[in-house]
């Protein structure tokens, strides 16, 4: 599985960034997708997620700010990241996990089986 994010940048405290991921050489609607972020000095953490079935699942941090979507049809996952703050700040990459994991496990890093490169995202305040 190959995983390429892309849609970080710079954007003010309040605005709003769409980062994408593309998945190839797989079945894509086989796999369970999510973000995950790392800010420097910190440990990789968990941001959102999306099951093959479509359910969602967030952090505590980001519930009703962010919104993960897929499209399988174009092999892609999104997280809509609005009213952004500068504690958002980090590098965010994507992640993909076999469809046969339970929920439990998809919360952290350590559920995840493959990886793209990460794109960063900056918050000016």
């Amino acid at each position: 599985v190959q995983l390429q994010a892309s849609g970080g940048g710079l954007v003010q405290a309040g605005g709003s960034l769409r980062l994408s991921c593309k998945a190839s050489g797989t079945t894509f609607s086989n796999y369970n997708m999510a973000w995950l972020r790392q800010a420097p000095g910190k440990e990789r953490e968990f941001v959102g997620g999306i099951r093959y079935s479509s359910n969602t699942y967030y952090s505590d941090s980001v519930k009703g700010r962010f919104t993960i979507s897929r499209d399988n049809a174009k092999n892609t996952v999104y997280l809509q990241m609005n009213s952004l703050k500068p504690e958002d700040t980090a590098v965010y990459y994507c992640a993909a996990a076999s469809k046969r994991k339970i929920l439990s496990t998809l919360l952290s890093p350590e559920g995840y089986e493959h990886w793209g490169q990460g794109t960063q995202v900056t918050v000016s305040s």
